[in-house]
């Protein structure tokens, strides 16, 4: 038996009951750790579960997850997942390898920024097509965001925009000569999101958006220190939303009620 459980957004109290009940049934218990954080470290995850938690990093997950379907196949396993069970595309190609493998699987839910940017005013179903935005590099600027947010605002709808996390990853010269050393974590500030944003409005100058166009930032949510801020692009340019994760939605048309929620958040 294979169990995918979402944890939540903050700490090791956000799951919920029927997952708790599910990891205590487990003989492993195995944390993914490459596609999102909590708020505390995996001791405090062991702690309350009682349980000893295995990191689970992007290598294991991508390209070892047999070491996972194994444990599941012999006995039963659970798979945690910060935010929700199937808020990455990898998630969902470890569920269907499963199942190609005759192993029984559940996924048990929770919360993530996927639901809780609702927590800005902004009416979940006047979102549309979510982006990533990556950390651009000298080499690799890539745009295919743009499009995107330009379709969603063509046809009035908010996008929100999932921030690059950096964990575990390898310098190009340490990759090529095959070292296992590794770079600090980073994680995108909202700062940079929109730096990116207007550098790719210049070139392209497709008015997708502009510096004027207001926005959301995001930071922590769902943490007890959580904070929101609205403003346009160029106003939250240069605010200090402290440690991550950050999110960040350029809005639509708005609903008058959002805009009072812009207004009760204005920077």
């Amino acid at each position: 038996m294979l169990y995918i459980v979402g944890l939540g957004l903050h700490d090791e109290k956000d799951i919920t009951v029927k997952g708790l009940e599910a990891i205590k049934s487990c003989d492993k218990v195995f944390l993914e750790a490459y596609t999102s954080i909590l708020g505390v470290g995996k001791e405090r995850l062991e702690a309350y579960y009682g349980k000893e938690v295995i990191l689970a990093d992007r290598e294991t997950v991508e390209s070892n997850a047999e070491m996972i379907l194994e444990a599941a196949k012999s006995h039963t396993a659970a798979f945690l997942v910060v935010g929700d069970p199937f808020g990455a595309t990898t998630h969902t190609d470890l569920v269907l390898r499963a199942k190609q493998e005759g192993i029984e699987t559940k996924v048990i839910h929770n919360a993530s920024i996927m639901n809780a940017v609702a927590a800005c005013g902004l009416q979940l179903y006047t979102f549309g097509q979510a982006v990533s935005i990556v950390f651009f590099t000298e080499t690799w600027r890539p745009d295919s965001f743009y499009n995107k947010i330009k379709v969603n605002r063509d046809a009035g709808f908010h996008t929100l925009c999932l921030l690059d996390i950096k964990v575990k990853e390898q310098s190009m010269e340490n990759l090529c000569r095959g070292r296992k050393i590794y770079e600090p974590p980073r994680y995108m500030t909202i700062n940079t999101c929109i730096d990116q944003l207007l550098e790719v409005e210049e070139k392209l100058q497709e008015k997708a958006y502009t510096e004027d166009t207001k926005c959301f930032g995001l930071a922590r949510v769902g943490h007890d220190d959580q904070v929101i801020i609205s403003g346009t692009m160029k106003e939250l340019q240069t605010v200090d939303f402290g440690g991550p994760l950050h999110a960040f939605v350029i809005c639509g048309e708005m609903h008058f009620l959002e805009e009072e929620y812009f207004a009760l958040y204005h920077v």
